[in-house]
């Protein structure tokens, strides 16, 4: 988007880990720059080769060969092993029945990592639009009470309207081969009918330090033709 802000159900890496990504690579740049400078240095005449700077000899070659093999190595090696351990941030919403009052439908979100390996939570915000609202793109995010604050605010009650789950950075979000999803939130109806948007923004650290973002939009499909209030609870 225009503001900088990331399409909702868009997952995108937000940092790489200075220390196992951006070292790497500068000690690859270094070598390369030394690389370039000896074999400057090995052209100029031996008369030349002589007299400062060209008698400064870095490296010997055969060492900064095996070195810069190294080096390119690692970083390879590394990408490759990023892309095996990215968290893969999936969301799912559908309407229950007796989640929040007994015999009442509810509209349940949550969350799971379909990656193969553990992604720690590095912060957890959220930002809501009553119905009549000035838009997304003017609301803040704020932290899971600041929210709640505004829903009471606008008249709904955590408990009777909604749930509305808080997860404190350090949560693990386990890698999993189902589709199991730890709850977000649960919206009655009447909460359905009165926020156009409420949106959840995690961040999450992987393994090897990258940090990685998705935008749930919780109340997108809750008010669509095929999902049904009231319908069967479907077993997760």
């Amino acid at each position: 988007m225009a503001d900088g802000t990331p399409l909702p159900d868009s997952q995108r890496r937000v940092r790489r880990s200075p220390l196992l990504f951006t070292a790497p690579l500068v000690l690859l740049a270094v070598l390369t720059l030394v690389l370039l400078w000896e074999a400057v240095r090995a052209n100029v005449s031996p008369g030349v080769r002589g007299d400062w700077p060209w008698r400064l000899q870095l490296l010997d070659m055969e060492a900064l060969g095996s070195l810069l093999a190294v080096a390119t190595g690692a970083v390879l090696a590394r990408a490759q092993y990023a892309r095996t351990v990215r968290p893969y941030l999936g969301w799912r919403g559908s309407w229950r029945t007796g989640l929040l009052v007994e015999g009442e439908p509810a509209w349940r979100v949550g969350i799971l990592n379909g990656g193969q390996h553990i992604a720690v939570i590095e912060s957890w915000e959220c930002r809501v639009v009553p119905s009549g609202g000035s838009g997304t793109g003017t609301a803040a995010w704020v932290a899971v009470p600041d929210v709640v604050a505004t829903l009471t605010a606008d008249g709904l009650s955590a408990g009777r309207d909604y749930q509305l789950i808080a997860f404190g950075t350090g949560f693990p979000l386990v890698g999993t081969g189902n589709y199991d999803t730890v709850p977000v939130g649960v919206f009655s109806r009447r909460f359905v009918e009165r926020i156009d948007v409420l949106q959840v923004r995690v961040r999450v650290t992987d393994v090897v330090g990258d940090s990685h973002e998705r935008v749930l939009d919780c109340m997108r499909g809750s008010r669509e033709e095929y999902n049904v209030p009231g319908a069967e609870p479907v077993n997760e």
